[in-house]
């Protein structure tokens, strides 16, 4: 049995803000058990344009990946980060794999928003993974609406991963709330895995995200859902 969790978190504008929070919420999850935990997309930069074009924002990044590495070796937890890469001279909205020894993933996430497309690069490739005998796999947000995609990545895996940020207008943000449940649970049922969804919560470059991170179990049971403000972990064991 495995315990797995996720992170329902705030982010700001500070990669340094950022990285004390997801290394806080590491060690509260390795307190209630959790050997595995997913935080939102983005959750170590945000989307601010300030804060992706510092000169130093690559270095920043690293140094955050690296403290987060040492965590997660020290609590003997495994960690799902959203970030930014930068390559080839060109910006990914990633998600990164962190292992206990130090084993690391990343996943460009494959489908774009229309505001995203004007500066990320889209990625073109699947992530599953391995982790104490188990097998999963990561898409981000608007992935979720692609079942072909999640196929994919969750094919003969025990659970799918969805890092999510779904900031929108207060109105829009309150109407999407039920569509946004809806498709990690539809993943579940189609796939036969779990799926576990993380979502930030505030307001962030003008905008405001609903939490209700969510656990759905393979025959598309709400086993956790959290709430619309909190920073909190849910979890369960598969």
């Amino acid at each position: 049995m495995l315990r797995v969790g996720a992170a329902q978190t705030f982010i700001a504008d500070q990669v340094e803000t950022n990285t004390e929070t997801v290394l806080l919420m590491a060690e509260n999850a390795a307190r209630m058990g959790v050997q595995l935990l997913v935080f939102p997309e983005m959750c170590l930069n945000g989307y601010h344009p300030k804060t992706l074009t510092q000169q130093d924002i690559d270095d920043q990044l690293k140094k955050a990946v690296d403290k987060i590495s040492q965590k997660a070796a020290e609590l003997e937890i495994g960690l799902i980060v959203g970030r930014a890469v930068f390559a080839d001279s060109k910006l990914y909205n990633a998600a990164t794999v962190i292992l206990p020894d130090k084993t690391s993933y990343t996943y460009y996430k494959n489908n774009l928003t229309s505001a995203e497309e004007k500066y990320f690069t889209p990625g073109t490739k699947q992530l599953t993974f391995t982790y104490q005998g188990r097998r999963f796999g990561v898409i981000i947000c608007r992935d979720q609406n692609y079942p072909e995609l999640a196929r994919q990545s969750c094919e003969n895996a025990d659970a799918l991963f969805i890092l999510s940020a779904h900031y929108y207008k207060p109105a829009e943000a309150r109407w999407k709330i039920d569509k946004n449940r809806a498709l990690p649970i539809a993943r579940a049922v189609e796939n036969h895995c779990y799926v576990f969804l993380a979502n930030a919560v505030g307001s962030h470059i003008g905008m405001i995200s609903l939490g209700n991170s969510l656990i759905a179990d393979p025959e598309g049971v709400l086993v956790a859902l959290a709430d619309e403000t909190s920073e909190t972990i849910i979890s369960c064991d598969i």
